[in-house]
C-alpha cells in the first residue's frame, strides 16, 4: 500500500490538523470508471452483435486490443497519474474482459483483484470492482437485482455489494449502473429511482451492523447529483452543512454546482458519474478513515479530465474522448470521465 508521509506544515495545508510532530498517513485512491463497452470479438449469449468481427462496430481482435491498451493506460493515470488502489467499472461484457485488462503490461504490476458476477442487462453489460488486495481485504459480495417498478420486462444491471476491511476498518463498496435515460428524462425516471431504492435498502441493511460500517456507493447512475433519484429516491445530500450521522452525501455535487461533468451532449454537461458516502467518512478525526478534501475545488470528489483522455479537434473537442463517433472508430477511452476520491487516515 502506498503511505503518504506528511510534515506537520503540510498536513496542516491538506488535512486540516493542527501544528506539531511529524506524523504518518495512509493515502488510498477509490475510483469509478465507466469503461464504455469493453466487449471481447467473441459471439456470447447477450446482445453483443455490434461488437463482432463481422457486426457493424467491426469489433477485431486488432480493435480490441487497442481498446484494452486505452482502457489500460487511461486507468493507470485516474489518481493523478497513479492506477487507483480500488476501481469499480461497469460497460463490460464478462469476467474475461477484466483478466484481459488487468494482465496488460500497464496494470498487472498493480495485482489486481476482481469481483464480478453475471446482470440480466440484455446486452450483458455489467459492474465490476477491481481492487489490490494489499489495501482492501475482501470478505464477501453479493448482486442485488434491481426490478423495475411496472416494467419487469426490463432488465438492467444488478447492484454488486461488495464487503471487507482497509486498515482493519470495515468498508462496504456499491458499484451501480443505474438505467439509462432512454425515452427521455422523465419518462424513464421510474427505472433510476427503482435501482436507487434498491442502493438505499443495502446501504442501510449494511449500516445496521454498526456506526463504525462505512460505507462508498459509486456508480454511473444516469442522472446529476440534483436528480430526484439521488435526492429522493437514493435520499443523498448535496451539501456538507446538512449532514447529520447516518446521512448519504454526494461528494460530487460541489463539482456539479461549479458546473463541472463527467460527459457531455449537445454541449450541455452532465456529472452522472457520482460517489456518495456515509456520514462516518466525513470529518477531521484521522484515527479513522476520512475523505481527503481536494484543495483546489474545496469538495471531496475529483474528476480525472486529463488531456489524454479529451478530444482535441473537430466537433466534439473538448469533450470525453470516446470509442466511436457517429460509427466511426476513434481509437479514444471512454464517453465517460473517471471519478476519485482519497481516503487518509493516521497511522
Amino acid at each position: 500500500m502506498r503511505k503518504l508521509m506528511l510534515t506537520a506544515s503540510l498536513a496542516l495545508m491538506l488535512l486540516g490538523v493542527g501544528q506539531g510532530y511529524a506524523q504518518k498517513y495512509a493515502k488510498i485512491s477509490v475510483a469509478f470508471y465507466n469503461l464504455e463497452n469493453l466487449f471481447d470479438t467473441q459471439d456470447g449469449p447477450n446482445n453483443d452483435a455490434d461488437f463482432l468481427p463481422n457486426g457493424s462496430n467491426q469489433w477485431t481482435p486488432e480493435r480490441y486490443q487497442m481498446k484494452l491498451d486505452n482502457m489500460a493506460a487511461a486507468i493507470n493515470q485516474i489518481a493523478e497519474d497513479r492506477a487507483p488502489d480500488i476501481l469499480g467499472v461497469c460497460e463490460l461484457e464478462n469476467r474475461q474482459v477484466l483478466e484481459d485488462l488487468i494482465a496488460h503490461p500497464t496494470l498487472a504490476a498493480h495485482g489486481y483483484s476482481i469481483v464480478h458476477f453475471d446482470s440480466p442487462d440484455r446486452r450483458g453489460i455489467d459492474c465490476a470492482l477491481l481492487y489490490r488486495g494489499s489495501v482492501f481485504k475482501f470478505t464477501d459480495a453479493r448482486p442485488h437485482p434491481v426490478n423495475i417498478s411496472g416494467e419487469p420486462e426490463i432488465k438492467t444491471r444488478d447492484v454488486l455489494e461488495v464487503n471487507g476491511t482497509i486498515l482493519g476498518e470495515p468498508v462496504s463498496i456499491l458499484v451501480a449502473h443505474w438505467p439509462s435515460r432512454a425515452g427521455g428524462e422523465q419518462i424513464s425516471l421510474n427505472r433510476r429511482m427503482s435501482a436507487a431504492k434498491v442502493m438505499k435498502r443495502v446501504t442501510d441493511s449494511l449500516t445496521s451492523i454498526g456506526a463504525d460500517q462505512k460505507v462508498i456507493l459509486m456508480g454511473d447512475f444516469n442522472d446529476d447529483p440534483v436528480s430526484p433519484s439521488l435526492t429522493k429516491g437514493l435520499m443523498s445530500k448535496n451539501q456538507l452543512d446538512e449532514i447529520r450521522e447516518g446521512d448519504l452525501f454526494n461528494v460530487m455535487a460541489k463539482l456539479h454546482r461549479q458546473g463541472l461533468g463527467t460527459l457531455a451532449y449537445r454541449d450541455v454537461w452532465n456529472l452522472f458519474d457520482n460517489i456518495v458516502v456515509t456520514s462516518n467518512l466525513i470529518g477531521s478525526d484521522l484515527s479513522t478513515l476520512k475523505l481527503l478534501e481536494d484543495k483546489t475545488t474545496k469538495a471531496y470528489g475529483r474528476i480525472c479530465n486529463s488531456s489524454m483522455l479529451t478530444q482535441k479537434t473537430g466537433q466534439f473537442k473538448g469533450y470525453p474522448f470516446r470509442t466511436f463517433s457517429y460509427g466511426q472508430f476513434q481509437n479514444g477511452y471512454s464517453d465517460h470521465y473517471p471519478v476519485y476520491v482519497y481516503l487518509v487516515r493516521q497511522l
